[in-house]
């Protein structure tokens, strides 16, 4: 699996499915921001939106006419599971309470979850749904997502056994939002594993410890 990162919450999954053919997805497409803004050759078969704001629901910016997930439920999608799981995304300032679905995905004997615009610790019954998860992608740079300090909380209640931090301030993207460091530091964490992309199997999974790794944004 061969997994860009693009800024805020938004990926490309590059997946092989058992046809042979390959499948790709993409999570949380932005809308553009001054001169920052996705690739215009990004295409997909899958969409996910975690919830409706613009910095995750951008989807006529991606091409291939993709089918579309932007709620609970479970699909399968040209050999690849996704399940989307409800939770909430409470806007700080204005107390609002919106929708925020997390998204659980197979493909590759691999299992992923992306927490989209998460900002509040899971119940039992979430976490029922999202279980042995080998890539965690987990929003860490506060404003309106989990801060480092929530975010080690997330990783701690998952297990994963790799961590994706994602949605914090890199490079042109997210100047309202907190760096990577204080998660770094919240997770004792000195030197992580820095890729351009990350491509990744079950047999390069940790064996013991979970690690981080930070994927340079394109």
């Amino acid at each position: 699996m061969n997994i860009t990162w693009y800024g805020y919450s938004c990926f490309k999954f590059e997946i092989g499915a058992r046809s042979g053919a390959k499948v790709s997805v993409v999570t949380d497409p932005f809308v553009k921001e001054g001169r920052n803004g996705l690739p215009r050759t990004l295409t997909a078969d899958i969409v996910t939106v975690s919830h409706n704001h613009e910095r995750h629901n951008n989807v006529k910016e991606v091409g291939g006419d993709p089918f579309v997930i932007d709620g609970p439920g479970e699909y399968e999608v040209k050999d690849v599971m996704v399940t989307g799981v409800r939770a909430s995304h409470n806007d700080k300032e204005s107390k609002v309470n919106d929708p925020n679905t997390l998204f659980y995905m197979v493909a590759e004997d691999l299992h992923i979850a992306h927490l989209g615009g998460l900002n509040h610790k899971l119940d039992e019954s979430q976490m029922a749904d999202l279980h042995d998860i080998d890539l965690l992608f987990v929003p860490i740079g506060g404003h309106d997502g989990l801060d480092a300090k929530q975010a080690v909380e997330a990783v701690r209640q998952f297990e994963p056994r790799v961590i994706v931090p994602m949605h914090y301030q890199s490079g042109r993207w997210g100047s309202d939002l907190d760096g990577l460091q204080p998660f770094l530091k919240a997770m004792g964490v000195a030197e992580p594993e820095v890729v351009n992309k990350l491509k990744i199997t079950p047999r390069d999974l940790p064996q013991e410890d979970s690690k981080i790794i930070v994927i340079e944004p394109q």
